[in-house]
């Protein structure tokens, strides 16, 4: 290695509190601790106490133990966040199989590839979900069932049958004298064990299934309790999808950990239901995406001080002060009034909005992470936090930026710590690829890090993009079935104001040797957007295509020079 290269890095002094390391130690003590509680609300539903979701837990370790299900096995859960969605997952890491939760927005074909792929023996799917699958397409399942009940939908093994069908009984003969908070004792898990499998993408030849231990979950959980400051019978409102380590972490498992009551929106969290949400519930803390504040921002509060007499007083600095105190009292009144911090991930922030923010001095940070390290890799309190920033390494993780001089020339981030990842599930190859030999992941992420350990991300070495709820998408996938279909030579999926346009270079020689025209072409385009977004999740779905007239252009190994086509107009 070059001399003049160096690792600029922050180490953070590990500090491992006196409990024990056990993540599965944080769920029986809530329970515990929080029996008469309500836990888990499906949003305009029912309500689960504490005490509900260990008889739930219990009663499904009565199936998976009468089913045959061995500590390891693969268990998987798909579909829309719900109590019963908390409780499978639960359910399954107290027992000791390994959870993989998968996105319900994924295409059916995806969901089945998973499920074989992780060899999953049991599968907990939504109503939603159920609809669109095929359960001769995931032929080493052994049973599948409807989270919304727990109902048998399907058995191959006759000890699936019998378990469901004499659960009650099973449970009878267990605790004939009512299931009480002292029969709650679940096993220790060993901080190196797996615990979750959690697919990056959806889409076949490409999903790579992030190996989480259980220290991951005892760590990102713990950071949470060192960072914030939730008390048992605070409401949250989980709007982010559980299937991602993003949602799951901050706004599940921490919450119930510390004895929250947790609603989650059964519906699509469009932003009307989410901010009805929060002026019912009131949320302690908010957990989000960069689109939801910007939305709130953009739509509801900037537009009235963008008036003249507004733009005015704001100049006088007396009044100023007035009128940012108001300014910020509203947006946390959109918030429901109660939150101690909005904190939010997951994708780029806007500068515009951010600034804004800051002007208010309304309380928001901004985080970094990803589903390797489960998910979090950097954070600061709102109070110290520096504008444009993703914060520090956090505890118990250490971060180098690969650059000869970090504060001023971009790199790579390297993170190594507890949260890290065990590797890719059945793919050597790419596990080697991002992790070496010495335990640092390779984060592909470029960025900045200044004297005081602020990182600052500046772009991406990979060409991943970010959906609206932080969804990995992965425009090589769009792509390449793109270029399959009708008079499409080659493109190129870029994101603008939030939206996937594709931009197509056409195979003209073809379309005019079938007698097309130049507005043919776009009739065709629009076909095959309509054609490809009804292989895509919704949160991948494109926009609009845009023609290009000639060829775009290629490095020497003729590779499209995205960078000269990301904010292509039309």
């Amino acid at each position: 290695m070059d001399k003049t290269l160096y690792l600029h890095k922050i180490q953070l002094n590990v500090q491992f509190t006196t409990m024990e390391q056990s993540f599965i130690a944080f769920i029986e003590s809530s329970i515990k601790s929080n029996w008469n509680l309500d836990a888990l609300t499906d949003y305009k539903g029912a309500t689960l106490q504490y005490k509900d979701v260990a008889r739930k837990i219990e009663k499904l370790h009565i199936i998976f133990e009468a089913s045959g299900i061995r500590q390891g096995d693969k268990i998987a859960v798909c579909g829309r966040n719900s109590s019963h969605w908390g409780v499978s997952f639960l359910a399954i890491v107290t027992y000791g199989a390994v959870v993989v939760p998968i996105l319900h927005e994924f295409k059916a074909d995806n969901i089945h590839n998973i499920v074989n792929h992780s060899e999953a023996k049991l599968l907990f799917v939504g109503d939603m979900v159920w609809e669109n699958l095929n359960e001769s397409a995931m032929p080493l399942l052994e049973g599948i069932f409807m989270m919304t009940d727990f109902t048998l939908l399907v058995s191959r093994n006759e000890r699936v049958t019998y378990a469901r069908e004499h659960l009650n009984e099973m449970f009878g003969r267990k605790f004939p004298k009512n299931f009480r908070k002292e029969h709650v004792a679940y096993r220790r898990d060993d901080p190196e064990e797996l615990a979750v499998i959690n697919y990056t993408s959806g889409t076949t030849s490409y999903s790579k299934g992030v190996m989480l231990p259980y220290r991951s979950l005892w760590s990102n959980t713990q950071f949470a309790f060192e960072v914030l400051s939730l008390q048992p019978g605070d409401p949250m409102v989980c709007i982010l999808p559980m299937a991602h380590m993003y949602g799951l972490a901050f706004e599940f498992l921490y919450e119930f950990a510390a004895g929250c009551h947790i609603y989650f929106l059964t519906r699509m969290p469009s932003p009307k239901i989410i901010f009805q949400a929060f002026a019912e519930v009131k949320p302690r803390l908010v957990i989000a995406v960069p689109l939801i504040i910007e939305k709130i921002i953009k739509k509801k509060v900037i537009p009235k001080l963008e008036t003249p007499t507004m733009k005015l007083l704001l100049k006088v600095p007396i009044i100023n002060d007035k009128i940012k105190h108001t300014v910020r009292e509203q947006v946390i009144q959109a918030f429901g009034g109660n939150i101690s911090v909005v904190i939010i991930g997951g994708a780029a922030f806007n500068q515009d909005v951010e600034k804004f923010l800051k002007m208010i001095d309304f309380p928001y940070t901004v985080g970094y992470g990803m589903t390797e390290c489960g998910p979090i890799i950097c954070y600061e309190d709102w109070t110290r936090f520096k504008p444009g920033s993703c914060g520090k390494p956090a505890p118990r993780m250490q971060v180098r930026i690969m650059s000869p001089d970090p504060e001023n020339i971009p790199g790579e981030i390297l993170c190594k710590g507890t949260n890290v990842m065990l590797g890719y599930y059945k793919n050597e190859e790419a596990t080697s690829e991002a992790l070496a030999s010495d335990g640092w992941l390779h984060t592909g992420d470029l960025a900045l890090m200044d004297a005081e350990g602020n990182v600052t991300i500046k772009g991406r070495s990979k060409n991943m993009l970010l959906g609206p709820n932080g969804q990995n998408i992965y425009p090589e996938e769009i792509e390449d079935r793109l270029n399959n279909l009708p008079y499409v030579s080659e493109s190129i999926i870029v994101q603008q104001n939030d939206k996937l346009v594709g931009l197509v270079y056409p195979d003209f020689d073809d379309a005019f040797a079938h007698g097309l025209k130049v507005e043919d072409l776009e009739r065709v385009m629009e076909d095959n957007r309509i054609a490809l977004n009804a292989e895509l999740p919704a949160y991948s779905q494109i926009s609009k295509m845009k023609i290009y007239p000639e060829e775009f252009e290629k490095t020497p190994k003729k590779s499209i020079k995205r960078f000269l086509y990301q904010e292509a107009k039309g």
